[in-house]
């Protein structure tokens, strides 16, 4: 480390009751620099961020050092730390859905924010609101200023928070996982917006991610947490290079590779790429597309989303469906289950064409599908069991009750690697990895011919991920589901598909074998795509794309 330290935590402990979770923990981080956090689900990461700006849970105590730009935050009260919060040091949290207020327009809640760090009038407060808007590359700033959250997309509203962030122009800019639901171009772009405000304002950035290929583009030390501890820290290129602990070892070799990347070759043999399996033989497809077009009504206004996409899908295959936030993927997959109309064209499930069908008739067809929702923490209801959630599929469909539905529960948990005893738990109790396992067992309720997928392993760090895709194929072979996989990820993609379908603002770019595809595309589109992916390796990482000439960067001191 060089340069001045601005951030300097020594001998961490973080507590709840009687158990310590952070255990001894030292991290140091200089002005300018980029240090990131890295270690599976559990491991202190983001409570060693959040004590940094007092901010841990209702419960949670602190003890040893934490000083910023000189000022201890252990011990300091809400009024010592309220004129740090957003100007010395600001958080980009994790979850956009809950940062922002789902009943406030987005500018109002920046503008508030701006009014809080500075004096500064409420006409040039929406000013720098739009400013911000556009410097996170939020499409027209001037008009989507005075959108409501559920206006956006998941990308998009991840930006407003990255704004949020940025209105007090901090020295220390907190990240916790702020890329997890960006699609792969947009993750370049603010990886290199964080590297502009870095240069500009000699910012230094905590950065939380479970994506080492991140972390080869961006940070210039790792920190590797487990269970708590740091287990090692060193220079991002020695790390990657040459890890001195095991568990490290054992994180990087459980990063997804696509051609060429040098983690393709060091990969557990679950990651093996999907070519290598054997072709899909099956003739009668479990799907069929054909020249579809959906339209949404916002407003009195049409809104394109899906035109002339075409389809199909045999019994066991997998096809991964890829392209930026906004390219149609997730309402391809929902219009496949009937939960989208069709404005044009045809889909046909299980010989079925959707068209015209009742609700009851739906509802019948319905039992042979199943979706595994991105967001698994808000589609599991934290108040009732897991034996509950897994159940209901056997409950609505009246296939068992009673003993026997606890049986069939029982089973589905072991079939996804978990106790049967986990189905008195709720999910609260569960690691992210835990329940996307449940979230797993509650669509493999019904044995379902077609399973879609939404950003199943998104969220997850990449040891948990790995045995998730692992799980996914033990499943796979097991179930005999086809499968709509949707994911910005398209090392995963590369990993788990058989075919890949490449979409762009509602339109098919290309599709193929997903080798084919990944190591030769044909479309200019899916090139970039593929070269905005970080590589897992800190010498040959891809520069993100230059936004120097079109995005504005933040401007003048603090004021």
């Amino acid at each position: 480390m060089t340069g001045e330290t601005l951030l300097d935590i020594r001998d961490l402990a973080v507590r709840f009751a009687a158990r310590t979770v952070v255990h001894g923990v030292d991290v140091q981080v200089a002005r300018g620099e980029t240090v990131a956090l890295v270690g599976e689900s559990g491991s202190g990461k983001s409570l060693t961020a959040r004590a940094v700006l007092g901010l841990l849970p209702a419960g949670a105590t602190a003890t040893g050092s934490i000083r910023l730009d000189g000022t201890e935050i252990i011990g300091a009260t809400d009024n010592d730390l309220r004129p740090l919060r957003g100007t010395r040091a600001a958080m980009v949290f994790q979850e956009p859905q809950t940062a922002l207020n789902p009943v406030r327009r987005i500018g109002s809640q920046i503008i508030e924010a701006l009014r809080a760090h500075r004096p500064i009038g409420r006409a040039q407060a929406r000013a720098r609101a739009i400013e911000l808007l556009g410097l996170v590359d939020i499409p027209e700033p001037d008009k989507r200023v005075d959108w409501y959250p559920h206006q956006l997309s998941g990308g998009q509203k991840q930006r407003v928070v990255i704004a949020l962030a940025l209105s007090g122009d901090p020295d220390l800019l907190i990240a916790d996982e702020p890329t997890t639901a960006l699609d792969v171009t947009v993750q370049a772009e603010i990886l290199r917006l964080l590297q502009d405000l870095q240069r500009r304002n000699n910012t230094a950035i905590l950065f939380i991610t479970h994506n080492l290929g991140v972390v080869a583009a961006i940070a210039d030390r790792v920190v590797v947490m487990r269970a708590g501890e740091v287990v090692e820290t060193q220079p991002v290129r020695e790390l990657f290079a040459h890890p001195r602990e095991e568990y490290t070892r054992e994180l990087l070799a459980a990063v997804p590779g696509l051609p060429g990347d040098t983690a393709e070759s060091v990969t557990s043999e679950v990651a093996s790429p999907a070519e290598s399996r054997e072709p899909v033989t099956e003739p009668e497809p479990v799907l069929r597309i054909r020249d579809l077009s959906v339209v949404y009504r916002r407003h009195g206004k049409q809104f394109q989303a899906l035109q002339e996409v075409s389809l199909t899908l045999a019994p066991r295959e997998v096809v991964g469906l890829v392209g930026e936030s906004g390219s149609g993927k997730s309402t391809l997959g929902r219009t496949a289950l009937g939960l989208v109309p069709a404005a044009a064209g045809e889909v046909v499930l299980q010989g079925v064409p959707l068209t015209g069908l009742s609700q009851r008739e739906l509802r019948g067809l319905r039992k042979h599908v199943a979706l595994v929702h991105q967001d698994v923490t808000a589609s599991l209801d934290p108040r009732r069991t897991l034996e509950d959630s897994i159940g209901e599929p056997l409950r609505v469909h009246r296939v068992a009750s009673g003993a026997l539905l606890r049986a069939k529960v029982g089973g589905l948990l072991e079939s996804v690697r978990l106790p049967r005893d986990y189905a008195t738990r709720r999910p609260g109790e569960l690691s992210g990895g835990q329940r996307q396992r449940v979230a797993l067992a509650r669509a493999l309720a019904l044995a379902p011919r077609l399973l879609v997928a939404d950003e199943p392993t998104s969220a997850l760090d990449v040891s948990v991920q790995a045995r998730v895709l692992e799980l996914f194929a033990d499943l796979r072979a097991e179930y005999g589901f086809a499968c709509l996989f949707i994911s910005h990820d398209l090392a995963v993609v590369h990993q788990v598909a058989d075919r890949v379908l490449v979409l762009r603002e509602g339109r098919m770019v290309e599709s193929g074998p997903v080798g084919t595809v990944f190591r030769a595309p044909n479309a200019e589109y899916t090139r970039r795509l593929l070269d905005a992916v970080p590589a897992p390796d800190p010498a040959r990482s891809r520069p993100a794309e230059d936004l120097s000439a079109r995005v504005p960067l933040i401007s003048g001191a603090r004021g």
